[in-house]
């Protein structure tokens, strides 16, 4: 079991630390409203993360399996909208625009930070699919719903650790003015890696269909 969550820990630390949605939510927040809402955001993703986990032990993993266009559709899903974002990166790094992490500028109570950052951790179909994986691998190794379960403290834990660790980088007058200078080639950066994750799923998808 501790070789299963190892290898399913630093897959989840790849894909949390990968541009994304979580990323974007907790720096946009760090760099118009500072370090406490930032942080209160990041409890949110750890929390949407634990429910994640919390919903595959209870039988996402299973019903994946019993259906396996399930897993197709999430794969289309997913991919589709991750070169949805890779689109809207590019577009803004060619452009010059203001880039996808704006500074928020409407104020955030402590429960409307911490809500924001659940809401776009439960609604992200990306983590739908990276828990779908993870929880696939898990049940593999032979791993019972409540050890699957006992994965979810390590999930929230490494998304308070690694969105953390932005959080304070975005709230500082440092990164803003760095990602000010910046912008341009931040969003290209964004735009690729969300194109490679994207079509990587996509293709996936793809051959999934062949006979």
């Amino acid at each position: 079991m501790l070789e299963a969550f190892l290898a399913a820990w630093l897959g989840t630390v790849a894909a949390q630390a990968a541009p994304g949605p979580n990323l974007m939510a907790v720096a946009s927040t760090g760099l118009g409203q500072g370090r406490r809402a930032a942080l209160l955001v990041v409890l949110g993703v750890a929390s949407g993360v634990f429910i994640w986990v919390a919903a595959v032990a209870a039988g996402l993993g299973a019903l994946i399996g019993a259906f396996p266009s399930l897993l197709l559709a999430m794969k289309f899903l997913g991919g589709g909208y991750l070169v949805f974002l890779s689109i809207k990166a590019l577009w803004t790094a060619l452009r010059g625009g203001q880039g996808a992490i704006k500074a928020r500028g409407s104020p955030l109570s402590d429960v409307a930070a911490w809500r924001h950052g659940l809401l776009v951790v439960l609604s992200n179909p990306k983590a739908a699919l990276m828990w779908a994986a993870v929880a696939a691998f898990l049940f593999g190794h032979g791993l019972a719903p409540a050890q699957v379960l006992a994965f979810a403290p390590i999930g929230a834990c490494s998304a308070v650790a690694v969105y953390g660790t932005y959080a304070m980088l975005f709230s500082s007058g440092f990164a803003v003015r760095a990602y000010a200078r910046a912008a341009r080639r931040f969003e290209a950066v964004f735009g690729a890696v969300f194109g490679v994750l994207g079509g990587a799923l996509l293709a996936d998808g793809i051959r999934s269909l062949r006979p």
